[in-house]
């Protein structure tokens, strides 16, 4: 598929904020396939399309959740829902069917067990774009261009220990991943 299209919809569709963004995610995201070997053209696409429908309207990515009979946790959580809506999207509407890319999409917030490399280098781009500023982000950085498994396992834990502190709902796919890591000794 080529990016144009998606690159156009994005241009006419998306806030300035969000283009810096997912051309940002792309960018980093590409500099990890190139340092670990990973099929630089999925890794565009994928990166493309992470946010591709982010700004959507609550009601919207309720629409999306009910049509595509996502789990109702993804219900008014845009945060949560918009990879997985984007992935079905990319399904349907596109005609992507390579598993991988779609995973690395669905997957981008929240991770999951055994995460491909692409999934780990999407949903670490995500976290390390260089418009993200949060305390410990630069250590993040360096660790995810040292290793990906460590990188993720650090992304992961903080991201637990952030969400557990403001009492807000934690997704039990980021616990599986980073449990699946701590199994393999990262």
């Amino acid at each position: 598929m080529k990016t144009d299209y998606i690159s156009n919809y994005i241009e006419k569709n998306l806030s300035e904020k969000r283009k810096r963004h997912i051309y940002a995610v792309k960018e980093t995201a590409l500099k990890l396939a190139s340092k670990y070997g990973g099929d630089l053209e999925k890794t565009e696409l994928a990166a493309l399309f992470h946010d591709m429908f982010r700004e959507l309207s609550e009601q919207d990515m309720n629409r999306y959740v009910e049509q595509f009979h996502l789990d109702p946790r993804y219900l008014n959580n845009r945060n949560l829902a918009h990879g997985k809506v984007t992935a079905a999207i990319m399904e349907k509407e596109y005609g992507i069917k390579d598993k991988d890319i779609l995973n690395a999409v669905r997957y981008h917030t929240t991770g999951r067990a055994r995460m491909s490399q692409l999934e780990k280098i999407i949903y670490l781009a995500d976290a390390i774009e260089p418009n993200r500023d949060y305390p410990g982000v630069e250590e993040l950085r360096k660790a995810a261009f040292e290793n990906l498994d460590e990188a993720c396992m650090l992304s992961l834990t903080r991201t637990i220990d952030y969400v557990r502190s403001q009492h807000s709902y934690l997704d039990e796919d980021t616990i599986k991943a980073r449990d699946y890591l701590k199994e393999l000794k990262i």
